[in-house]
C-alpha cells in the first residue's frame, strides 16, 4: 500500500476500467430509436440489448469467480481483457440485430468478472481507510460514461451513425485493455488458489442474500424508468434530440455524485442510510408519475433520481466484503463480483418489468411501479441490518 507513482498509476487505470466497461455497457441506451429503424425491430426488442446484457452479467460473473478460483489473477485479467475487446468489436460492427444481442451477452459475460478482478487490486494499492473511497470513484468512472456515452451517442447518431459511437467505445477498450496488462502488478494478495467450496460458502449467508436483493429492488426501481429514459425525455416531456442530449448529460452528472456520495455514506453510515435513502427513493418516483408532462417539475426529478441511484452501490459493497473478511476470507474475488452482479440482476429486472409497462400502461407509468419496487428495497434493508447485528 506503499504511495508512489506506480500504484497511482494503477488505481488511475482501475477507474478507467469502470468508465469503459459503463461505456460498453450504456452505450445503446442514448440510440435505442436508431437501432430500431436501422434493424426494423420494435423499441421493446431493442430493450433485450440492455436486459439480456445486465442477465449474462449476473449469472456469469459469479460463475467465473467460482470456477476460476485455482488461475492466477493477472491470467484472467488477460483473458477477459482479450474477449471484452473482441466483443466490443462485434458490437460495433454487427451485421443483423442477432448478432448485436450476441454481442452484448459476450460483453455482459465478461464485464462483471473483469470489474471484480480490478476491485481486488485496490486493497493492496490504498491506505485501508480509503478503499471505500476509490471503490465508489471506480463506480462513478461508470457515472461519468453513463452521461458521456449517452448524450454523445445520441449527438453522433444524429450526426452520422449510431455506429460509429460503438466504434468509438471499442477503441477505448482495446487502449484501456492493453495499459492493464502492461501495467497492474502480476501477483497479489487474491493470488493464493480457491476451491469451489471455499468461495460458495459466502453465498449461504442470510445477510449477502438478502443484501442482493435489495440491489435487484433498488437498482430495478430506477432501471423501470431509466432503461427507456430517451423516450421518456422526448415522448412523454416533448424534448427533441438537442435538449434531451444535454438532459442526459445532466442526469450522468447526478448519477457521478450519487456514486460518490455513497462512498461518504458508507464510512458515515453504512448500511443504516439506504433506511433514509429508499424512501426519498420512493417519493422522487411517485412524484414523477404524479407530476405527468408538468415541465420543468418533471425534469427536476428526473434529475434528482438520477441523484439517489447509486446511493445503494458502496453500503453493499463493503457488507459483502466485511462477511467475506470474517468468515470466507478466500471468497473476496466473489464477494468483489457480487455487487456488479445483483446491480444487473436489478436492470435486468427492472428493464424487463418497464418494457412491460411502456408496452402496456404507458411511459408514463414507469414512476409509479418503480415506487412498489423501492418500497420492497426499504423492507429488505431492514431485514439485512438486523442479521448482519446477528453476524456481528
Amino acid at each position: 500500500m506503499e504511495r508512489n507513482p506506480r500504484a497511482l498509476l494503477c488505481v488511475a487505470l482501475i477507474v478507467v476500467l469502470g468508465f469503459a466497461l459503463g461505456c460498453s455497457e450504456f452505450v445503446v441506451i442514448g440510440v435505442e430509436a436508431d437501432i430500431a429503424a436501422s434493424y426494423s425491430v420494435s423499441l421493446a426488442r431493442v430493450g433485450e440489448l440492455i436486459s439480456l446484457f445486465a442477465v449474462a452479467y449476473a449469472v456469469l460473473t459469479p460463475v467465473l469467480a467460482l470456477t476460476t478460483g485455482r488461475f492466477r489473477r493477472f491470467q484472467l485479467l488477460v483473458v477477459y481483457s482479450i474477449v471484452f475487446c473482441l466483443a466490443n468489436l462485434l458490437q460495433a460492427l454487427a451485421p443483423s440485430f442477432e448478432m448485436l444481442l450476441a454481442s452484448r451477452v459476450l460483453i455482459g459475460g465478461v464485464s462483471g468478472a473483469l470489474l471484480a478482478l480490478g476491485v481486488t487490486y485496490l486493497p493492496e494499492l490504498v491506505a485501508r481507510e480509503r478503499v471505500s473511497m476509490a471503490i465508489s470513484v471506480v463506480y462513478a468512472a461508470f457515472s461519468v460514461a453513463m452521461v458521456v456515452i449517452t448524450s454523445m451517442g445520441k449527438l453522433v447518431a444524429e450526426m452520422a451513425s449510431w455506429r460509429a459511437i460503438m466504434v468509438a467505445a471499442c477503441l477505448l477498450a482495446v487502449v484501456v485493455s492493453v495499459a492493464l496488462v502492461l501495467v497492474l502488478p502480476r501477483s497479489g494478495a487474491t493470488d493464493a488458489p480457491a476451491t469451489f467450496r471455499e468461495q460458495a460458502g459466502l453465498l449461504a449467508e442470510p445477510q449477502v442474500l438478502t443484501c442482493m436483493a435489495i440491489f435487484v429492488f433498488g437498482v430495478g426501481s430506477v432501471y423501470v424508468f431509466y432503461g427507456y429514459v430517451t423516450p421518456y425525455l422526448e415522448e412523454v416531456l416533448g424534448m427533441d434530440a438537442l435538449a434531451t442530449s444535454g438532459a442526459l448529460m445532466v442526469y450522468g452528472v447526478m448519477c457521478f455524485a450519487s456514486n460518490l456520495i455513497s462512498g461518504w455514506l458508507d464510512a458515515r453510515f453504512g448500511m443504516r442510510a439506504l433506511l433514509v435513502t429508499f424512501p426519498v427513493q420512493a417519493l422522487l418516483l411517485a412524484s414523477l408519475f404524479w407530476a405527468g408532462s408538468a415541465m420543468p417539475l418533471a425534469l427536476v426529478l428526473v434529475m434528482a433520481i438520477g441523484f439517489t441511484m447509486y446511493f445503494v452501490s458502496v453500503p453493499c459493497i463493503s457488507l459483502f466484503m466485511e462477511t467475506a473478511a470474517r468468515r470466507h476470507p478466500k471468497a473476496l474475488t466473489l464477494a468483489s463480483s457480487l455487487e456488479p452482479m445483483s446491480f444487473n440482476i436489478g436492470i435486468a429486472a427492472g428493464t424487463a418489468l418497464g418494457g412491460a409497462v411502456v408496452t402496456g400502461l404507458g411511459l408514463p407509468w414507469v414512476g409509479a411501479v418503480g415506487t412498489v419496487c423501492s418500497v420492497v428495497a426499504f423492507g429488505l434493508v431492514a431485514v439485512t441490518l438486523r442479521l448482519a447485528r446477528r453476524l456481528r
